[in-house]
């Protein structure tokens, strides 16, 4: 039996426009050099994006097959594996002393074209399954109309929040992390207050959910460090490609799993456990990272 979620209308008009701030608060950070870096690390970059937009999607299907979870957490997993990665990163990419300047880059960039790259992400993946693509059909799911939200939530904020970066820079550099931090925490403590108010539930599937997502998200931090290690870039780089790739905006996934998806229980508990339980992994490893020694090749 599907479990069924106690979710507002008010609470997801709260959730996009906390979601909104986000994006507003990751515009405030970007600056033209981390565009322009895009031609000077060129390959650190391209392992970035491999990680995340190939390599996460791809191993995740792989887990699906081999696992054989449910339809609608098999989903679960594919909508989060497309979202974008969480500014959240950041800070933990700089605490494990790795290439900050990579991770707010790769940030700003996945984020800016988070409203096209996650829908086609997520419907091209899942075409690839039949019993998923199936699904889909059910819901009557259009590119059109997941790309139209995308735009709302995520790529008006976005130009909204680097107008103002660009008009207002003083302005905007005092008061971008402190709206980056509020919205963050905002965030957080929407999913543990949904998870409270549904604590039954939550009870009830949690130990189906909750080794699934760690696995999961084990296994996304560590194909991002491999899959740095492999193409041979500097220590601090495998570092911060691994954080990105672990770390996922999930909040974006709830917004869509309730708007599309009529606020499936399976899909939201992956999203919802995925956004806590990837604070708990990017802390311990970036804990693990910092007393590492930095390796650089030579």
């Amino acid at each position: 039996m599907e479990p069924k979620i106690n979710f507002s209308p008010s609470s997801l008009q709260a959730l996009n426009v906390c979601l909104a701030i986000i994006m507003f608060g990751v515009a405030l950070t970007i600056k033209p050099h981390h565009f322009y870096q895009l031609r000077h690390q060129k390959k650190a970059l391209f392992t970035g994006l491999l990680s995340q937009y190939v390599l996460l999607p791809a191993l995740t299907c792989l887990l699906i097959l081999i696992l054989m979870p449910s339809p609608w957490i098999a989903l679960g997993m594919l909508l989060v594996a497309s979202c974008p990665g969480g500014n959240v990163s950041n800070f933990f990419t700089l605490i494990s002393r790795g290439n900050v300047a990579l991770s707010v880059t790769l940030t700003a960039f996945t984020s800016a074209l988070a409203f096209i790259i996650t829908p086609v992400s997520f419907l091209f993946w899942s075409s690839l399954m039949p019993e998923l693509k199936n699904k889909l059909n059910e819901l009557d799911l259009g590119f059109l109309d997941l790309f139209l939200n995308m735009v709302a939530i995520l790529l008006i904020p976005l130009i909204i929040g680097m107008v103002f970066n660009n008009r207002f820079p003083k302005a905007a550099e005092k008061i971008a992390k402190p709206v980056r931090v509020t919205s963050i925490l905002i965030l957080i403590s929407f999913i543990i207050v949904t998870l409270y108010s549904n604590a039954e539930v939550f009870k009830a599937y949690i130990m189906l959910i909750f080794w699934l997502v760690m696995f999961h998200n084990g296994l996304a931090l560590l194909s991002g460090y491999t899959i740095s290690y492999l193409l041979k870039n500097n220590d601090d780089i495998h570092r911060a490609v691994a954080i990105e790739t672990g770390i996922q905006n999930s909040g974006l996934a709830l917004v869509l799993i309730f708007t599309f998806f009529n606020g499936n229980g399976y899909m939201a508990l992956v999203a919802a456990w995925w956004g806590v339980w990837h604070l708990v992994s990017g802390f311990t490893v970036a804990y693990f990272f910092q007393r590492k020694r930095v390796h650089q090749l030579t």
